[in-house]
């Protein structure tokens, strides 16, 4: 079996005033659930980290599940992409 390869990479997104607080209202609606798994890997970060973080993710899985080029034009302003060496 060949060696799973590692990219490191970088987004710049924008984001509406309604999306920041969604995120909002998701961060603080997680934190009454402290067990849930959201919160694996998520120790010691801001409210703003988790915030930025939630966005993010919401913007590139909605990508990745339905594809609109005109959309991901205006909310993924740039991409670096790296190898990452052993």
């Amino acid at each position: 079996m060949d060696r799973i390869q590692t990219v490191e990479t970088t987004f710049k997104l924008t984001y509406t005033p309604e999306q920041y607080d969604k995120a909002v209202a998701y961060i603080e609606d997680m934190k009454k659930h402290p067990k849930r798994i959201f919160w694996l890997g998520k120790k010691g970060k801001t409210d703003e980290e988790l915030i930025y973080s939630h966005i993010a993710h919401r913007i590139l899985s909605g990508f990745y599940n339905n594809y609109d080029p005109t959309f991901a034009r205006q909310q993924i302003m740039d991409m670096t992409n790296r190898k990452v060496l052993d």
